[in-house]
C-alpha cells in the first residue's frame, strides 16, 4: 500500500528475502506475466534464420513496427545470404532509408551476409560462439536468433528487460552479460526464451521507462518498485500501451 506522503509503497518483506524467496518471487511473477501475456512471441515478422537476424539488426534505434514495414521488400530483393552479399549498397540503402542510420545498417547487413556466405556457406550458424563471432551481431542479437529461430533457449537482454530485470529486484547489475548471468540463474533454462517475452511485452506496454502505469500492473503486488508511476488505476490505464508492436 502507498504512503501518504509519498505515492511509494511501505517497505515489504521481499527487500530482505532469502535467496529463494526471491527465485520463488521471480518465477511468480513469470507466471503472472505469462497468463497476462499468453501470446508473447518475437515481435519482428520472419520465416528464416536468416530474416531473423537481419531484421533484429535493423531493429536497433527504430520500432519493429518500421521493420516489419521495411523487410518484405529487402528480403524479396534479396532472399539469401549469398544475394545480399553481392547486392549493391546504394539500392540497400534505398531500401532502408525507412529505418534511419540506412547507410550504416545497409553496411553492416551486407558486411553480415558475406561473413555468413564466406565463413558458414551461406546458413546462419546455430550457436551462440559463432553468431556471435559475426561483424554487427552481439550477445542480444545472437539469443535472439538462437530462441526463436532454432528452439536454443537464451535471454534477450534489451533494454525493456535491463530496466524490468532491475526495477524487479532481480539484479542490480547494469552490464547486459552480468544480468544475463544474474536472471538466468533465477530460472530454468526452458523458460527463458518466453522470459525475455514476457518482460520486454511489459515493457513496451505496462512498465515505461519514465512514467509506469504501476496501477495497472499484473504484478505490482510483487514488485520492489512499485509507486514509481502512478498507482490510481483509472491513472495508469491512460498509460498503458495496447499494442501489438509489429
Amino acid at each position: 500500500m502507498a504512503t501518504a506522503t509519498t505515492g511509494r509503497p511501505k517497505a515489504r518483506k521481499w527487500q530482505r528475502e532469502t535467496r529463494l524467496g526471491l527465485v520463488r518471487r521471480a518465477r511468480q511473477i513469470n507466471r503472472i506475466l505469462a497468463e497476462t501475456y499468453p501470446d508473447a512471441h518475437a515481435e519482428l515478422n520472419f520465416s528464416n534464420p536468416f530474416q531473423l537476424l537481419i531484421a533484429t539488426v535493423l531493429s536497433a534505434q527504430t520500432t519493429d513496427k518500421r521493420v516489419n514495414l521495411t523487410t518484405p521488400a529487402l528480403f524479396a530483393r534479396y532472399p539469401t545470404p549469398d544475394d545480399l552479399a553481392a547486392a549493391n549498397p546504394d539500392e540497400v540503402e534505398d531500401l532502408l532509408k525507412p529505418t534511419g542510420f540506412y547507410r550504416a545498417k545497409s553496411k553492416a547487413i551486407i558486411g553480415l551476409s558475406a561473413a555468413i556466405r564466406d565463413r558458414f556457406g551461406g546458413e546462419v550458424p546455430g550457436r551462440l560462439t559463432d553468431l556471435d563471432s559475426l561483424p554487427g551481431v552481439g550477445r542480444k542479437t545472437a539469443n535472439v536468433v538462437l530462441g526463436n529461430a532454432f528452439g536454443v533457449p537464451g535471454i534477450t537482454v534489451d533494454t525493456h528487460f535491463q530496466r524490468l530485470s532491475r526495477r524487479f529486484g532481480w539484479t542490480t547489475q547494469t552490464d547486459p552479460d552480468k544480468i544475463e548471468r544474474d536472471v538466468g540463474s533465477l530460472f530454468p533454462k526452458s523458460d527463458w526464451t518466453l522470459l525475455s517475452h514476457h518482460l520486454i511485452w511489459h515493457g513496451r506496454r505496462i512498465c515505461h521507462a519514465r512514467r509506469p502505469a504501476c496501477g495497472a500492473c499484473s504484478v505490482a503486488a510483487l514488485c520492489p518498485s512499485f509507486g514509481i508511476g502512478p498507482v490510481d488505476p483509472a491513472a495508469a490505464r491512460k498509460l498503458v500501451k495496447p499494442g501489438p508492436f509489429s
